[in-house]
């Protein structure tokens, strides 16, 4: 099976002065601004990692809720937050870092098998296999 999405992005003016914006094929994002201004200077916007992090923290938990239902626990809450780190790295920049923080829990779940699906699902998941980055995780099991 092989599904498809897409998004989209442009970009008026070049540099520190360029204004962006990016949407999406849902219209979950619909002209969204972003820039140098919204990356590095705090002024309202998205930026590539925060979408990035949205993107890493939705996919690790769908994939952690699935192998949780592969083990028979269907009921449950899971809140995962992912925090992506961008650093200078010579003349440009690179993500160095996507930290993964989960917290968790349900009726009859364990903390091990909470911890060692949460592992599972940070190496499996399709936005960790495509990350050529540091992947952390920590977990909080909520009982």
């Amino acid at each position: 099976m092989t599904t498809t999405n897409s998004a989209s992005a442009r970009y008026d003016g070049f540099g520190k002065d360029g204004k962006g914006h990016v949407s999406t094929e849902s219209g979950a994002l619909d002209n969204q601004p972003y820039g140098f201004n919204t990356r590095f200077e705090d002024a309202p916007g998205t930026n590539p990692e925060e979408l990035i992090g949205a993107a890493h923290a939705s996919c690790f938990t769908m994939a952690l809720a699935f192998q949780l239902a592969d083990k028979g626990h269907l009921d449950g809450t899971i809140e995962t937050t992912c925090v992506v780190s961008l650093d200078k790295d010579g003349d440009g920049f690179k993500v160095s870092k996507s930290a993964l923080s989960v917290t968790g829990g349900g009726g009859g779940l364990d903390k091990a098998t909470f911890e060692e699906c949460a592992q599972t699902a940070k190496e499996n998941c399709p936005l960790s296999k495509l990350l050529d980055t540091e992947i952390t995780l920590e977990t909080e099991f909520t009982g």
